[in-house]
């Protein structure tokens, strides 16, 4: 158990650890810099701390599941969604902040990337797993004794509904110093005792994330000197949707992931009313981290509820086996 659990976790934080003092300074020199909405006062004095620095949680986890997919070729699937959206994620970032380009990838690029790895893993999922339409329904008894809920034919479009949502989802979630890493650190964590207590060969790369988002918010905690941009958001979503997948526990995303999905449904919510009744708002502003921000909640009161919020969540998914 040491060399695919805890092993993992050293080496992917060992990683993200050492390369922060490296790669923060390149991207301040290349002037890779996040830009703040006006109307969040409070947000305008973190203007030009560099962002992107999901590159290095993409290379704590990458170098880390190299060493173990030679004997641990489950995680593969999982690495290819967590790898293909983050860098969906990076030429987004790129375009943006060193290009210049203000709107990065135009809408429908990057809608299309997003497609092209859903479809291919979607793909794998119907060729090379047994029961991919199946999904375990919570609280009926565990994967041995559980009840599984198996959609058939609708198993594609729910399964791509599912991933973009949660990767979208994980993207409105990456808004404040820390927010994104905290959370979805708790949901690896998760993801990581279900692994290794069923066996599923996935536990690796779960805790190969664990190790690369705890060595990241070395520097991602408020105040924040990096921040992971679409290269880190996008990719961690896409690891949660895959790897929830991969075990046959999509409907778990929606109590652990909870958070993602309320600032998904918040933004959804706030554009649609906006629209339909000429201007006016339900939330103070969207994302919904920042509604709390405008009722006068500090940022860090947002992050550690939400992460509470989260821990809590990921307790209930565990009785819920």
């Amino acid at each position: 158990m040491t060399q695919r659990v805890i092993v993992p976790v050293l080496i992917a934080f060992a990683i993200t650890a050492l390369l922060g003092p490296v790669v923060i300074p390149v991207l301040r020199k290349l002037k890779v810099g996040q830009t703040e909405r006006e109307e969040l006062k409070s947000h305008l004095k973190k203007a030009g701390t560099p962002t992107m620095g999901g590159l290095m949680i993409l290379a704590g986890i990458l170098v880390t599941s190299m060493i173990y997919v030679k004997d641990y070729p489950k995680i593969l699937p999982v690495l290819f969604v967590t790898v293909g959206f983050g860098i969906i994620g990076f030429l987004d970032d790129y375009l943006k902040v060193v290009l210049r380009r203000s709107d990065g990838l135009l809408p429908w690029q990057k809608m299309a990337g997003q497609i092209l790895v859903t479809v291919v893993f979607i793909f794998y999922m119907n060729q090379y797993t047994e029961g991919s339409s199946r999904m375990l329904i919570p609280f009926t008894g565990g994967f041995e004794h559980g009840i599984y809920l198996d959609l058939g034919w609708l198993a594609a479009p729910v399964m791509f509904l599912a991933i973009l949502g949660t990767v979208n989802g994980a993207n409105f979630t990456d808004g404040l110093d820390g927010l994104a890493s905290s959370v979805t650190v708790l949901i690896a964590t998760f993801f990581s005792v279900v692994a290794i207590g069923t066996g599923s060969g996935i536990e690796p790369v779960t805790c190969a994330v664990v190790g690369a988002l705890l060595g990241f918010l070395l520097f991602n905690v408020y105040p924040a000197s990096v921040f992971m941009g679409d290269t880190g958001s996008l990719a961690l979503g896409g690891f949660v949707a895959s790897t929830a997948y991969m075990m046959q526990m999509p409907i778990f995303i929606l109590i652990v992931a909870l958070i993602y999905w309320a600032e998904l449904l918040s933004v959804m919510i706030q554009v649609t009313y906006f629209k339909k009744t000429g201007g006016k708002r339900i939330f103070r502003m969207a994302p919904i981290h920042h509604h709390f921000e405008l009722c006068g909640w500090s940022e860090t009161r947002v992050v550690a509820v939400f992460s509470i919020i989260t821990a809590i969540l990921c307790l209930i998914g565990l009785l819920a086996l």
